[in-house]
């Protein structure tokens, strides 16, 4: 069996006790980072009391997919309880599990998903807007042509969807440029900047592109726009 198991985007108060069961009897845990999963661990065995089977951790970030993929595989067929997970948030978004839940699917192999907090939609109800119809885009590209092709594309759709929000991760060393590209591109829509969710020094910050410009940013973004 794969769980796709989801985990704190910040605060390990918000850990379930359902996460905490499957990852503690799991066989191996594929994560994105190795660090922050031995804390997730320490976590489960403190909070829960629970004895942590799982004596393997596997390093599965992007880099890694392709090639633990056949050995992963077989190590399902043969029964074993692997669950995946991300450095926080859930699996897949934006983070690796795709080919692995793609090739799962293709060889009938048992998948189950342990849903948990997500970043987009913590983002979505603090914007204050309504998520009613909304659209999630990853990451914003690094090129700035990139950028700019992509906002005259998020213009379009809001003339064929006026009610659209759309949500983005960015990084805090390019979120100043991604908003600059909004400046370039004459559209400086209403947004929230959603910066450490969960975390103690949790931020939300919302205002017009041309104010929000003129601040620095630390931690792990989530933009709303709307």
């Amino acid at each position: 069996m794969l769980n796709i198991v989801a985990t704190p985007i910040g605060n390990l108060d918000d850990l379930s006790l359902r996460q905490a069961k499957i990852l503690a009897a799991s066989d191996i845990i594929l994560a994105e980072d190795t660090r922050s999963a031995q804390t997730l661990l320490i976590a489960i065995k403190n909070r829960f009391m629970l004895p942590i089977i799982c004596s393997t951790l596997w390093s599965y970030y992007k880099e890694k997919e392709f090639e633990k993929l056949p050995e992963i595989i077989d190590l399902l067929k043969q029964g074993k309880n692997i669950s995946l997970i991300s450095k926080a948030g859930t699996p897949l978004i934006s983070d690796p599990g795709y080919l692995l839940v793609k090739k799962c699917l293709q060889k009938n192999l048992c998948i189950t998903v342990i849903p948990g907090p997500s970043a987009i939609t913590s983002a979505l109800i603090y914007s204050g807007f309504n998520p009613g119809e909304h659209m999630f885009f990853g990451f914003f590209p690094k090129k700035e042509s990139q950028i700019l092709q992509l906002i005259n594309r998020l213009k379009r759709i809001k003339i064929i969807f006026p009610n659209v929000v759309f949500v983005f991760y960015e990084s805090p060393l390019r979120i100043n440029k991604t908003l600059k590209c909004f400046v370039t591109s004459k559209w400086e829509p209403e947004a929230v900047i959603c910066r450490e969710m969960t975390k103690k020094f949790e931020e939300i910050i919302r205002g017009s592109i041309d104010e929000l410009i003129k601040r620095d940013y630390k931690g792990e973004i989530t933009v709303v726009i709307k």
